[in-house]
């Protein structure tokens, strides 16, 4: 499982952000453990399965690219920038390994387009020009693209709108494209205002015959293979457990919850979900996959997950899903989940530091299943999902009360 990879821009040092591009990738995956576990040793039981963990391509896994937009509009140049404030300094990443092979067929029409739309690369030292990125994003499903221009103004539109139709036709179908307008001079990857071009305004993707969606500014895994493994690993674990009501907080676009409700609703049809995410546009993707599937007990809202269960939720569900951002979930949600008594908690962390500082926090809980999941390959980061049974002398049916559950 030795390395597969020949970056030239790594040898040369113009772009380090596979820190462990060198390291055989199978010590890659044993110091991933190693760290996970260090981290997590104080709530390992006996008891505890450990399982191997899930690894990735070592390339070609990416869905998306954030390609910083400099150089002349005759010439652009996508990629980084060396010095964030030297537009002289960019790095062409159009060759990156670790995208699919249909972003290289692609970024020589989106620089061709670049010109004949007129899109002036943003210069940060002397704040002028109009192209700050290009967020590009594939569905491993259908092929298809999404391609955001993230602009300074409106200004260039009747130009983009001129030059669209030769550009969709150099597109895979069903592809979107928008316009993000990020007026702001800051290393700001995108602004509020969200223009679509086209009559698609989502990518349609499919992860183990669960349908779920992308839309601009909504959050989406960036390495599809595994994260399949990861939802498909999720709704296994709990399949066989007594589960009729469950949250899944953070839900983004619902990939932990739909794959659990479903699996769960074909023994119990009156499963019902909720579903709690920040962004409205992940919880409208969440919302449409529901509907897709049938699943009729689901209400998704776009609230933040710590207001909702902090203000007045006092009936414990049978199963809390969190896949919080890097910070965790927090000591007063990990503490107030604790005080509730879900008998199961499933944890999905993107950073083990912080989900180890929330386990403190729940210290009526269990750790019984444990699975880290290379979303990153190169890097030390990598997810891992957690399985917490609440233990039986604690287990309660909510906020005050104490009820047994027997597993």
């Amino acid at each position: 499982m030795a390395n597969i990879l020949d970056c030239h821009h790594f040898e040369e040092g113009r772009c380090r952000s596979c820190q462990w591009l060198e390291q055989d990738y199978r010590l890659q995956l044993a110091e991933k453990q190693d760290h996970c576990q260090a981290l997590i040793s104080p709530y390992l039981l006996p008891t505890t399965a450990w399982f191997e963990a899930v690894a990735s391509p070592q390339s070609q896994f990416r869905n998306k690219a954030k390609m910083v937009v400099s150089g002349s509009v005759e010439r652009p140049i996508l990629g980084i920038l060396a010095d964030p404030f030297d537009p002289q300094s960019g790095v062409d990443l159009s060759d990156c390994s670790l995208y699919p092979s249909s972003f290289s067929r692609l970024f020589p029409v989106l620089k061709q387009f670049i010109g004949r739309a007129g899109l002036v690369p943003y210069n940060v030292a002397k704040k002028r020009g109009e192209l700050k990125y290009i967020l590009l994003t594939a569905s491993l499903h259908t092929g298809a693209v999404m391609v955001r221009f993230v602009l300074k103004s409106e200004k260039k539109r009747p130009l983009v709108e001129r030059e669209l139709p030769h550009l969709l036709e150099q597109l895979p179908p069903n592809s979107v494209v928008s316009l993000n307008i990020q007026p702001q001079h800051s290393a700001i990857l995108e602004g509020d205002t969200e223009i679509f071009l086209t009559e698609m305004q989502v990518l349609h993707e499919n992860f183990n015959d669960i349908p779920l969606f992308i839309r601009p500014q909504g959050f989406f895994q960036t390495n599809p293979r595994v994260a399949s493994q990861l939802y498909g690993t999720a709704q296994q674990w709990i399949l066989d457990l007594p589960i009729k009501n469950l949250w899944d907080l953070f839900c983004g676009v619902g990939g932990f919850g739909l794959h659990c409700a479903k699996a769960l609703a074909e023994k119990c049809p009156d499963v019902n979900l909720t579903g709690i995410e920040i962004s409205p546009s992940a919880i409208r993707c969440a919302t449409q996959s529901a509907t897709q599937l049938g699943l009729k007990n689901v209400h998704f809202a776009s609230l933040d997950s710590a207001k909702f269960a902090l203000n007045g939720q006092n009936q414990a569900p049978d199963l809390v899903i969190v896949n919080p951002p890097r910070r965790g979930i927090g000591q007063p949600l990990a503490e107030y989940l604790n005080q509730l008594g879900a008998p199961y908690i499933l944890y999905s962390s993107c950073y083990a530091k912080t989900m180890s500082e929330d386990f403190a926090h729940l210290q009526d809980y269990q750790l019984d299943k444990v699975q880290l999941f290379d979303m990153f390959p190169h890097t030390a980061h990598y997810e891992v999902l957690t399985l917490l049974t609440k233990r039986k002398e604690k287990v309660g049916g909510g906020v005050g009360e104490s009820v047994l559950f027997e597993k």
